[in-house]
C-alpha cells in the first residue's frame, strides 16, 4: 500500500529478495514524481541496505514499512520493522561479504540514526533535497555525482554527454 499526502510516501511490504527490487522502483519513481532525481542512486542504496537488514536479522515476520518524508529542503528516509533489536555499526574485514551496511548509510547520508519505537524499531537517514524544474532534473549536481579517478583529466558535463554517445543532452 502506498500513501502520498503531500510530500510524505510509505510503502508496506515483507522484506524478502522478491519485494525489495519492487520497492527500489517504487521509491525510484516517487522521486522523479518530487523532481529529487538526484537523489534516486543514494536513496534507493540505502533503502536496499536497511531492506537487507531487515530480511538478515528481524524475525520471523520480516514485516517492515519504508517511509519518505520531504520538509523543508530534507529528505529523511526511515525503515520500521517489528523488531526491538537495534542494530550496531561495526567494522568489516576485507574478506568479509556483509557487514558494511550501517557504514555506508553513514557515508551516504547527512545524518542517519536508530531508535525503538513500538515493539520495535527505526533506522533512518536524512539527506539534502536539491529539487530542480521538470525539464532541469537531469542536470542537477550532488555530492553523489562520480568524481574523475586520480590522475585522469577533470571533464566538463558537456565533454562527459559527448564521450558517452550522448547527443544533444542537456548540460548545465
Amino acid at each position: 500500500m502506498i500513501t502520498q499526502p503531500s510530500r510524505h510516501c510509505t510503502v508496506e511490504l515483507h522484506a524478502v529478495p522478491a519485494r525489495i527490487g519492487h520497492v527500489r522502483r517504487m521509491v525510484s519513481a516517487q522521486l522523479r514524481r518530487w523532481h529529487l532525481d538526484a537523489l534516486i542512486d543514494p536513496v534507493t542504496l540505502g533503502v536496499t541496505e536497511l531492506l537487507a537488514n531487515v530480511h538478515r536479522h528481524a524475525s520471523p515476520s520480516k514485516r517492515c514499512t519504508v517511509e519518505l518524508c520531504l520538509l523543508i529542503g530534507e529528505l529523511t528516509v526511515s525503515v520500521h520493522d517489528d523488531d526491538p533489536r537495534l542494530p550496531r555499526i561495526r567494522t568489516a574485514g576485507n574478506w568479509e561479504t556483509c557487514g558494511r551496511g550501517l557504514a555506508l548509510i553513514a557515508a551516504l547520508s547527512e545524518s542517519w540514526g536508530m531508535r525503538p519505537e513500538g515493539g520495535g524499531k527505526v533506522v533512518w537517514f536524512t539527506l539534502p533535497a536539491l529539487t530542480a524544474a521538470p525539464g532541469e532534473a537531469r542536470t542537477v549536481r550532488s555530492r553523489w555525482d562520480p568524481l574523475p579517478l586520480d590522475g585522469a583529466p577533470a571533464r566538463t558535463p558537456a565533454e562527459t554527454a559527448h564521450r558517452s554517445g550522448v547527443r544533444g543532452a542537456r548540460v548545465g
